[in-house]
């Protein structure tokens, strides 16, 4: 195992900028260690049949501010630019979300919406975004109202089937980060920089990991050939003594085999359909916050615009995790409470009686991130380890 300076388990995005990052700025030698048959985790996507580019794991959208990452990236891809929308089913129509004035308008009679707007831009001002908990509140009563109709309408039960809970568990301090938009911007982001790679995460990662000095191995379950002695802090690979560096980008508990106990996630399940037709909405995700049992639907071909005679959608499922059932064993969301960060802080602290060992990525921060946090924190990770 000598012949390797840096082991890197996971070839998602922060396995990918960590390897690349070792390999480029101190001429490393880099093992890439991937469980699945692919790269790219969670981002990864493929062309089907019909030339339609599908995220396998759900709809992956790359916005960010950071001039940083976007410079990084920018080395591996060429993007093509795009501003996400969503609507949400409501009552029969679909309006825009986040909510702002179009959806007002849509919802309200002319007069009515005219009179909320007014007051909107009174109180809070132009392009101001207004928590929901903040109009709930109001000392005027049709704030007041505009706040509880975002909250029973587009909010609470969407995030009850999210997170498999009763509307009445979900906490306000939840529901104090959901905006109503003062503006009748529809785009979900509002970033600087919004574009997806021109020929998809797959190859992005691929171009990434395409050093010479690093390997990538796929289908390879790491903690089946890599072992932590918690007596002398060391690290074995297939039975010998491994002195570089481990970079662990996976689950912090299963890298000390559950020893203190799992951290639970919410999971995803999801229901692929192919239609011959143009189109099934007009835009590329729609919401479900109060019918059926999925939370959104999502059509692929809007993302890159890509032309077909068919059509191909994702309805998507939220579902608890359960590491022992190959249906429910991708980990999506950490389940935040005390109890669980109480556990997460245990586990930081053995890694921290590694030396050897580096983690950074969502699964082994316990944290959600988008895309360009992942890559941003593994840019700051590696630059505080050299």
């Amino acid at each position: 195992m000598s012949d390797y300076d840096v082991v890197v388990i996971g070839a998602g995005l922060s396995g990918a900028v960590m390897a690349e990052r070792f390999a480029s700025q101190q001429n490393k030698k880099v093992l890439v260690l991937e469980q699945r048959e692919h790269v790219a985790g969670n981002c990864f996507d493929f062309k089907n049949g019909h030339g339609i580019t599908v995220h396998q794991y759900g709809p992956h959208l790359f916005h960010t501010n950071s001039e940083k990452v976007w410079e990084y990236l920018s080395q591996f891809t060429k993007w093509q630019a795009y501003e996400h929308k969503v609507l949400s089913s409501i009552d029969g129509q679909l309006v825009p979300l986040p909510f702002n004035l179009n959806t007002l308008h849509q919802l309200y009679s002319k007069s009515e919406a005219q009179t909320i707007e007014n007051l909107l831009i009174e109180h809070y001002g132009w392009e101001q975004k207004v928590p929901i908990l903040e109009l709930r509140k109001s000392e005027l009563q049709p704030l007041r109202e505009l706040g509880e109709l975002v909250y029973q309408k587009f909010f609470v039960n969407y995030t009850a089937k999210q997170w498999g809970c009763s509307p009445e568990d979900i906490s306000p301090a939840v529901t104090a980060r959901v905006p109503v938009v003062i503006s009748r911007d529809d785009r979900y982001f509002h970033d600087k920089y919004q574009a997806i790679p021109a020929k998809g995460y797959s190859k992005l990662v691929e171009n990434i990991l395409s050093q010479q000095t690093i390997e990538v191995r796929l289908n390879t379950d790491a903690t089946k050939i890599i072992s932590l002695n918690l007596e002398d802090k060391s690290i074995q690979f297939n039975g010998k003594k491994f002195t570089g560096k481990l970079v662990f980008t996976g689950m912090l508990d299963q890298l000390f085999n559950y020893s203190l106990g799992e951290l639970p996630y919410r999971s995803l399940q999801f229901e692929f359909e192919t239609l011959a037709q143009q189109t099934f909405q007009p835009e590329t995700t729609v919401n479900y916050p109060n019918e059926n049992d999925f939370t959104r639907i999502t059509e692929f071909k809007h993302i890159l615009q890509e032309t077909s005679p068919h059509t191909t959608i994702v309805r998507e499922y939220s579902q608890d995790y359960d590491r022992n059932d190959p249906s429910k064993n991708v980990p999506y969301y950490p389940v935040f409470n005390d109890q669980n960060q109480d556990r997460v802080n245990q586990y930081k602290a053995l890694v921290k009686s590694f030396p050897q060992i580096i983690t950074t990525g969502r699964l082994a921060d316990y944290r959600y991130y988008n895309m360009d946090d992942a890559v941003g924190n593994a840019l700051n990770v590696f630059n505080s380890v050299i």
